[in-house]
Order: structure tokens, then C-alpha cells, then sequence
């Protein structure tokens, strides 16, 4: 077996390609004992969502990956995306640049979009020292790309630390930037197919256990897998370009310096038109081909994922959202998991692209009037509710796989 302790690790995982996998404990291998875990959201997420600010939101969960992937020379690395915040795990090489990045990443996002984000840097050691771990699995959705998923209940340990004040990475100075290459926010929200876009999460309840949540996680999965390619939001050839320059602002907010601005604004708008006419008019340009880029795009997309519990943002009609909820709440009264659901009409897509010309894209989805922000939301309503209203009731620990 491939030694698991090195920068390597995620890269030599193997591979699962039916996200059905998500549920087998023999797809998880543990985190080494030395690595870290880079954790970051942002503070009031909803209050900014219900101010119209969930671009930025967005923007900010997806620009700590960016930023910690760049800090380690775009490295196979395991990360998660959370609509308001991410994970990504970190060797002890990479621990000095990574703390560098975040603290210049939270500088970004206070300055340029004006949201407040708390980092921090948990050591495996710690997580451990609690009885938990970090356990990892690579799921593929597509020959190009593959994405972290993640089990113990240490990274929901590592976020309530983060939560509470410890191992705080504090903001850099004034005007410090972290490198964002590659990422972008050029698309128009997608709207729903079926029915609504619904985004979902379920965690494990105190009283749950392994093999109950786990047939609980199998039967959402292949509720939504009778829909029309498993609820997965983007149409299959991807979404439709469009002159729509509601995104460049951030993009270059977080690409370029205030004095370049202009000019990366300018950039932004011109590539976004000639991708339009490309894909317009099914023309090439040298090796791009836009109609490949939109397909890989949709094979790429990231929406449904297990962080330490199942979350999804599908699109889904009434009849197969019926079912899943009826199945969640049998679940919860069961004492089995708790859950959190929120609709909206439409999708919104965050994109880390470090070249066009490579197939290796990567797309973050997540509902466009709030999504998991909103579904947590809910989440952490009924858990403090089930206590006491005056209680920051954490989540449970999941047990599995």
C-alpha cells in the first residue's frame, strides 16, 4: 500500500466514482497524525445572504481553498467547500505559507468584501486527543477532477474550535492579499429544471448510529438519483453563456490590486465575451473549445458531498422531494439525525479555473438565495430548540462510515 503519511496522501488514495460510495467505510483512509486542518466561514453568513450579498458569500468560502491551494503550488490536497466557508487539509510543510494565506485571505475578504471571516489552523494531534478523527475519501465525478469527502467528526470538532476562539489565525496587515489565481464568479445563477433547487444537510443525531444513518444517507442518494441525472443542477451540456458581468467586480476585487482594478475588470469582460461568441457560434480558439469547456464544467461540479454528514444541492420536483423529506423526518423522530433544508429557484456557481486550457476545473455549487448557509441555519435552530433556546448546542459527533 502507497505510504499514507507524506504531502501525497490524497493523491494516492484510490478512487470511487458512484457517490453511493460516500457510505463505505473501506473508501476512508485517516488523515497522518502531523497535518493540519485549515478551517475557515464567515461570521453573520445569513444576515449577509438576507442583505443580497450571497455572491460574496460564496466568494469568500471558495477564496480560502483558492488561496490555501495556491499557498501550496495548486497540490493535491482534500478540502470541502460549505457555500460560507471551507476546510482543507495541509501537510506540516505547507503549515508557515498556509497560515500566511489565511490571515492574508481573512484581510481580503474584511477590505474588499466587506464580511468578516474567522480562520484558523487545527493540528491533527488535537482533533485526536478528543477521541476523533479525520478520515478521507476521493470521490471522482469526472475523469478530470476529484474531491474530498470526510468522516470521524473532526472536522465538525475543528469548526467548533475555530467557532469558539481556538487556534485562531488572525488577520494580516492592512492591504495584504493572498494569490486567488484561478478564481472566478462568471456565471448567472442557474435556474431549476425539475422543480426547486433544495439544498440539504443531515448529520448524525446523538441517539444515531453508524449502519442506521449510513442506510438513511443510501436511501437519500438514490432518492435523488431517480431524477434526472441524480438532481445534479447543471444541464449536462452546461449552463448557457451569457453577457452577464454581475461577477466581474469580484472577480477582480479578488484578482487584481485597487490600481489595476480597472484594467482586470476590463480583461474579465472582454474574455467573457469572446467565450459567449465562441460558444455562440462553435468556433475554436487554438486548443479551447467552449463546448468541451461547458460539458467538463458540468461533469466537474461539485454538489453534493459527506462532511462528517450528508449535504446536497439538487435539483429536485415535488413528488422526489416529498419522499426525502418524509424519509429525514422518520429519520430524525427516530433519533437518528437531525437535518436542515432550504429552497430556493435557483443555483449559484463558484469557480476555481486556474487555466481554461486545462480540463482540471473545478465549479462549487450552492444555492443562490443562501443554500447550505441557510440549511444550517435551520439545523442549528432545531438542535438548540431540542436543549434549551439559550443553549449554543453543538452537532453531534458522527460515528461513520
Amino acid at each position: 500500500m502507497a505510504d499514507l503519511s507524506n504531502d501525497d496522501f490524497f493523491r494516492n488514495l484510490p478512487v470511487f466514482t458512484r457517490f453511493e460510495g460516500v457510505t463505505d467505510g473501506n473508501n476512508y483512509q485517516p488523515l497522518p497524525h502531523d497535518w493540519f486542518l485549515a478551517v475557515a466561514d464567515i461570521v453573520s453568513s445569513t444576515k449577509a445572504i438576507a442583505s443580497g450579498h450571497y455572491k460574496s458569500v460564496n466568494m469568500a468560502g471558495a477564496g480560502v481553498i483558492s488561496a490555501v491551494l495556491n499557498a501550496l503550488d495548486n497540490g493535491d490536497f482534500p478540502f470541502v467547500f460549505g457555500g460560507d466557508g471551507a476546510l482543507v487539509a495541509v501537510p506540516p510543510s505547507g503549515e508557515g505559507r498556509v497560515r500566511d494565506a489565511l490571515a492574508a485571505v481573512r484581510t481580503w475578504v474584511m477590505e474588499e468584501l466587506q464580511l468578516s471571516l474567522r480562520t484558523a489552523l487545527v493540528p491533527m494531534a488535537d482533533v485526536r486527543a478528543e477521541g476523533l478523527d479525520v478520515r478521507v475519501a476521493r470521490f471522482s465525478p469526472s475523469d478530470f477532477v476529484s474531491y474530498a469527502m470526510f468522516s470521524g467528526g473532526g472536522a465538525s470538532w475543528a469548526e467548533r474550535q475555530m467557532k469558539a476562539g481556538r487556534f485562531a489565525v488572525e488577520a494580516a496587515p492592512q492591504e495584504a492579499r493572498p494569490d486567488l489565481t484561478g478564481l472566478s464568479c462568471r456565471w448567472n445563477p442557474i435556474d431549476a429544471h425539475n422543480g426547486e433547487i433544495v439544498s440539504i444537510i443531515a448529520v448524525p443525531d446523538a441517539a444515531g448510529n453508524g449502519p442506521e444513518f449510513q442506510r438513511l444517507v443510501t436511501d437519500i442518494i438514490a432518492i435523488s438519483m431517480e431524477q434526472n441525472r441524480g438532481g445534479h443542477p447543471v444541464p449536462v451540456e452546461g449552463p448557457t453563456p451569457a453577457l452577464a458581468f454581475d461577477g466581474a467586480e469580484i472577480e477582480a476585487r479578488a484578482t487584481a490590486s485597487a490600481s489595476n482594478r480597472w484594467l482586470r475588470k476590463l480583461s474579465i469582460a472582454a474574455q467573457i465575451v469572446v467565450i459567449y461568441i465562441l460558444d455562440r457560434f462553435g468556433i475554436r480558439a487554438a486548443t479551447f473549445d467552449a463546448k468541451i469547456y461547458r460539458r467538463d464544467l458540468a461533469a466537474n461540479s461539485d454538489f453534493r458531498k459527506f462532511d462528517d454528514g450528508l449535504k446536497m444541492t439538487i435539483d429536485v420536483d415535488a413528488a422526489h422531494l416529498s419522499r426525502i423529506e418524509a424519509r429525514l423526518r422518520e429519520a430524525e423522530a427516530a433519533g437518528i439525525c437531525r437535518y436542515g433544508l432550504h429552497r430556493q429557484q435557483s443555483a449559484l456557481m463558484t469557480c476555481f479555473v486556474p487555466t481554461p486550457l486545462m480540463r482540471d476545473h473545478m465549479h462549487f455549487i450552492d444555492g443562490a438565495s443562501g443554500g447550505y448557509a441557510m440549511a444550517a441555519m435551520a439545523l442549528r435552530d432545531k438542535l438548540r430548540a431540542a436543549v434549551s433556546p439559550a443553549v449554543d448546542t453543538p452537532l453531534p459527533s458522527p460515528s461513520i462510515p
